[in-house]
């Protein structure tokens, strides 16, 4: 019964491993979809990424932004064109689990542009909604 007990636990215990690295894998993914949207100028499709939601938080240098749309319209005005948003690269420092299904991932961005680098650091809060990874909560400065 002991061995039968000990098996049980080292299938659970893998289970989730796995299951946590294919969620992690699944986000990183994510995010470099996201840069390469964002380096395209595609701010539409860089938001895909995002809960479209009045619940989204985003908080960066000048406050706190609520709702996707108005996260989308500061993005859209903050960087009018394509030489404003340049190429962005993610540096991805670290992805936590919180719970089943939610991680945060903290890291560094790196914003090149014609108008001058700018880099910076991040904390998302991702999760699952839908069957899809979605950042529900960003803070970047």
């Amino acid at each position: 019964m002991k061995k039968l007990l000990l098996i049980f636990t080292v299938i659970i215990c893998s289970c989730t491993t796995s299951n946590e690295e294919q969620d992690k894998k699944e986000i990183r993914a994510l995010m470099k979809h996201q840069a390469s949207d964002w380096s395209r100028h595609d701010l539409d499709c860089f938001m895909l990424g995002y809960w479209k939601s009045d619940s989204l938080k985003f908080q960066g240098r000048n406050g706190i932004t609520y709702g996707w749309k108005k996260t989308l319209e500061k993005y859209k005005k903050s960087y009018p064109y394509a030489e404003d948003s340049g190429k962005l690269k993610f540096k991805i420092r670290t992805i936590s689990k919180i719970e089943s299904n939610s991680y945060y991932v903290m890291g560094e961005y790196n914003l090149t542009r014609e108008t001058g680098k700018l880099d910076g650091i991040f904390m998302v809060i991702f999760k699952k909604i839908k069957g899809e990874w979605k950042i529900i909560a960003d803070t970047s400065c």
